[in-house]
């Protein structure tokens, strides 16, 4: 009785408070966050930046309240909690058999948005995650992730992996808005130099298979509005290298306008951008 109770609880207020109490305690993301807004918003004024910086902890306090939910929640209670636009999207995407592709972000309700698809339409999908250092954390939000069926690819798996979900026609997702080191290309992100995976770019090149941006939007209801876009247009011309370039930043884009759609929804919290400015986060 006590799961099933603590499922129904209303996230937003719950999150929102312990999202407060966060912005108030962690002075290192505090000071990231407004380091990140101030170079992506440099013409607002900086008590506007100060309360959206507010806000910005209060989605994270929301994210991680919901995650503890998630992981008593039923089929049912995710179905109750989203809604859907642009499903007809992804079915066209289905429809070619080459596998789909789903980027998103770090952005609305990540987590919960995906156990969508397994809870409303009986489709798994495999995500490409991180393993967190601490053995107890993974250990808790694999068993999370995987609760409604979907799998987890680590991030040190081959590209050969993914290629394969990808040609027995699975669906792979993959968040995109994080810095890469080693592997990254260089993107353009709020106008700024930063540095992207080209793995969508390439598997989708490989594969043929579409890549369809999906975003787990808050609404003012207190639902989750997984919004699934059209494809995204690939470049493919014999300059391979150009093409990886070329398709990271359309897919980059993509991320780019949803997030500047909903600020207060994205997780400022990361180094964004400390691969080309790691004067902005004191690394120099």
């Amino acid at each position: 009785m006590l799961p099933t109770s603590i499922t129904r609880l209303p996230a937003r207020p719950i999150g929102s408070a312990l999202g407060r109490a966060l912005y108030l305690l962690d002075g290192p993301h505090r000071r990231i966050v407004r380091r990140n807004l101030a170079f992506a918003y440099p013409e607002s004024a900086a008590d506007q930046r100060r309360r959206l910086a507010n806000r910005v902890f209060q989605n994270y306090g929301i994210n991680l309240f919901e995650l503890f939910q998630v992981g008593l929640m039923r089929p049912e209670d995710v179905a109750r909690r989203v809604r859907f636009y642009g499903l007809e999207n992804f079915r066209e995407a289905l429809l070619q058999k080459r596998g789909v592709i789903a980027v998103s972000a770090h952005l609305g309700s990540w987590e919960l948005g995906m156990q969508a698809l397994p809870c409303v339409f009986g489709m798994h999908l495999t995500a490409v995650a991180k393993k967190f250092k601490s053995n107890f954390v993974e250990n808790w939000i694999h068993a999370v992730r995987t609760r409604f069926g979907n799998a987890i690819l680590y991030k040190k798996d081959s590209l050969a992996d993914m290629t394969k979900i990808l040609r027995g026609g699975g669906i792979l997702a993959i968040l995109v808005d994080m810095a890469r080191r080693k592997d990254g290309v260089d993107v353009r992100f709020f106008g700024k130099k930063a540095t992207a995976t080209p793995a969508v770019a390439m598997l989708a090149l490989r594969c043929r298979s579409a890549v369809i941006p999906t975003f787990s939007i808050r609404e003012r209801d207190g639902k989750i509005g997984i919004h699934i876009e059209p494809a995204v247009a690939m470049r493919r011309t014999k300059d391979l290298r150009a093409d990886l370039v070329s398709n990271t930043q359309r897919i980059t884009d993509v991320v780019e306008a949803m997030v500047r759609r909903h600020p207060e929804q994205w997780f400022w919290l990361m180094r964004r951008w400390k691969e080309h400015y790691p004067e902005l986060y004191g690394d120099k």
